[in-house]
């Protein structure tokens, strides 16, 4: 690497200004990409160096660019370096240390001190994603936000190196792509072309902490069609591999692009500085990338399609057993964790002892979240954009609704007030699991802007089983998530939206808890030994079903007195029993109003008809249209604005197009005069 050969991802200033030049002396039609004449020796053996192109008898000069590696910009590697390093370990969490060839101190250049990057903060940076399936997350963020450019899907499969038949991860879509410069953006650190609040990608981090936590290297091919006339090809590559082997004290991503020629269609080199520094790039990238010639490097463009990203993550990360992290072979339909489901299988047997059905926790989805990447994806977006979706392994992914597997199901509307402001109104769904008591879940779902990041948070802390079996599901936009979008920080507004969830939980485990088999000692006398000897079944019937489901009816033989009047009750009961509350409460001062039973002794189960059941139905549908009303009016809103804007874009229109005017007549009667 000469002068300026590499990304440098610490400097600030370019050294000098990127002029665009196009080469057209590698044109071959049908995206078959031809070396170069003067870069290719005819030689019966490859000397050091060389690379032999399949099917050919030519094979393609790369220099030895470790050996010449120098200090003045991009890094500090020694010529020794590679054959003295030994491999970096395949443990990420003990692949964080290496020698350093050269020191770390700053560099002066034209009389000016230049920053770096140590390589190893990489690894460090990485670190802050515990769990491998939430770097992938982060992957799929981009995809999704990637939706108002086009993007229809985000493909997720196995994909095996050619140079040593290692599986490696691949991670591809179908939006906008990126040109030459924001795929330089994109391998760097914290610049984000994501201004809007509706993209989850906020920092522009995700991608460098995501692919390195999952794997020690990356290749990223990307198309981006500017218009009808110009479509670029770019490759990049960010290689912890690279960077310790050599022993650099810099972090440098080599990259190249092409062009397309409209008229031949063929690929032509994007020549940015000078053709020395893409030779350069091109023989790191042919060198430490699982594609050993120019014409596999380019042939990855192929199943891009018009515009689209393709992410592959190689090299991918050991457990401490020494397997690799990502277990492609157990479920060809799937990406699983190697062994995390066997710490998962012994602790449910533990606590099989309470009564709970191992193989019903087992089959529940915040159960295989934790090792089944099919299944976390499921329920990691909270609404799938329209005409999108996720494919894994060749099949797509059905959304899971979480709301689905509940039973007596309740809204509950929270405002968070600070410093007497209220900050937003959250509507969150509760509910019994279905199979409650015998399943072993329970927890929130908290969303931030339609993605999820604390699944099944457990807010109930008792000994005593408080809670068991009761799980929600919110959009909680109001706080934010941490950099890995693992968890919430942990805000003033966070800790109050936790206390509250928690004061939810053992709220409605007073009010229900009876419903699906425990003993509620708050209810009467007579009505807990009707419970007694109607114990719940383990799949008492949903209030209403969610988008996307049919409503279920109670089975025949399901105890009637589950479908009893729910009414409006203030949330903080105090010690008043069930027959002193009131028919009816109208206060909403805290806006926090929750539909409940209301047992009454002297009603038979003989009397109680099927017009209960349906009055429990309307309660539920009151609420929810509640909601639907407040989003509707909420777009009536922006509908006015939009219409505003709509009318004075267009009188902006009218007056350029009269100034248009104007200038045309005075053109004309200038040609007019000259004439």
């Amino acid at each position: 690497m000469g002068s300026t050969d590499v990304i440098d991802l610490s400097s600030d200033e370019d050294e000098q200004p990127r002029q665009t030049q196009r080469h057209s002396q590698t044109d071959v039609p049908g995206y078959k990409f031809l070396v170069p004449l003067a870069s290719v020796k005819e030689e019966f053996e490859s000397p050091p160096g060389i690379y032999n192109r399949k099917g050919t008898g030519r094979a393609l000069v790369v220099k030895q660019e470790v050996g010449e590696l120098s200090p003045s910009l991009n890094g500090t590697v020694s010529g020794q370096a590679l054959s003295q390093t030994q491999p970096i370990c395949r443990q990420f969490w003990k692949s964080g240390e290496y020698e350093v060839q050269k020191s770390a101190a700053s560099i002066s250049q034209n009389g000016r001190n230049r920053l770096r990057i140590n390589p190893r903060f990489l690894h460090s940076n990485a670190t802050s994603h515990k769990w491998a399936f939430g770097a992938i997350a982060e992957l799929l963020d981009n995809a999704i936000d990637e939706v108002y450019k086009g993007a229809t899907f985000v493909r997720v499969d196995k994909f095996v190196s050619p140079r040593d038949d290692n599986p490696a991860l691949l991670v591809q879509d179908d939006g906008g792509g990126m040109d030459p410069e924001s795929l330089r953006r994109c391998m760097s650190f914290g610049f984000s072309d994501k201004q809007s609040e509706d993209f989850i990608g906020q920092y522009g981090n995700g991608f460098k902490t995501s692919t390195m936590r999952l794997g020690a290297d990356v290749i990223v091919f990307t198309r981006h069609k500017k218009n009808m006339m110009e479509t670029t090809f770019s490759v990049g590559l960010l290689s912890y591999t690279f960077l310790t082997r050599t022993g650099c004290d810099d972090i440098v991503v080599p990259t190249v692009d092409y062009e397309l020629d409209s008229k031949s269609g063929s690929l032509k080199r994007l020549i940015r500085i000078n053709e020395k520094q893409f030779s350069s790039n091109l023989a790191m990238l042919l060198k430490w990338s699982p594609f050993a010639s120019e014409d596999e490097l380019c042939g990855q463009f192929d199943g891009i399609g018009e515009h689209g990203t393709k992410i592959i993550v190689y090299n991918l990360w050991h457990n401490d057993d020494g397997n690799m992290e990502l277990d492609f072979s157990s479920d060809p339909k799937d990406i699983v964790i190697t062994g995390a489901r066997k710490p998962l299988q012994r602790g449910l047997r533990h606590k099989d002892g309470t009564g709970g059905n191992v193989n019903l926790t087992q089959k529940n989805v915040a159960t295989r979240l934790r090792y089944s990447l099919r299944a976390y994806a499921s329920v990691l977006y909270l609404h799938m954009p329209e005409n999108f979706e996720i494919i894994l392994r060749g099949e797509a992914v059905e959304p899971h609704h979480i709301v689905n597997d509940l039973m007596y199901r309740e809204c509950i509307l929270y405002r968070p007030n600070v410093g007497g402001i209220t900050q937003a109104a959250v509507v969150t769904t509760i509910g019994y699991v279905i199979g409650a008591p015998n399943v072993d879940v329970e927890g929130f779902n908290i969303y931030h802007k339609n993605r999820l990041i604390s699944p099944f948070l457990k807010v109930a802390t008792n000994s005593y089983g408080k809670g068991r079996g009761v799980i929600g599901v919110l959009e909680a936009n109001f706080v934010k998530p941490t950099h890995d979008k693992q968890d919430f920080e942990k805000s003033v507004l966070f800790q109050r939206l936790e206390t509250r969830l928690k004061e939810m939980t053992y709220e409605y485990w007073d009010l229900h808890c009876h419903r699906v088999g425990y003993d509620n000692k708050k209810l009467p006398k007579d009505v807990r030994e009707q419970y007694r000897l109607k114990p719940a079944e383990d799949s008492p019937p949903l209030d209403i079903a969610i988008t996307g489901t049919t409503t279920r009816s109670p089975p025949m033989n399901q105890p009637q007195t589950s479908s009893l009047p729910k009414l409006p009750v203030k949330r903080k009961l105090g010690a008043k029993s069930f027959n002193q509350l009131p028919e009816t409460y109208d206060d909403d001062s805290n806006g926090d109003v929750i539909m409940v039973d209301l047992p009454k002794s002297k009603i038979s189960p003989s009397k109680k008809s099927e017009g209960a059941k349906r009055f429990n139905d309307v309660k539920t549908v009151l609420l929810e249209n509640k909601k639907l009303r407040g989003q509707c009016e909420e777009y009536e809103r922006d509908h006015r604005k939009l219409l505003v804007k709509e009318q004075m874009l267009r009188s902006r229109l009218e007056v350029a197009k009269r100034e248009f005017k104007e200038l045309l007549d005075e053109l004309q009667a200038l040609a007019v005069k000259k004439e």
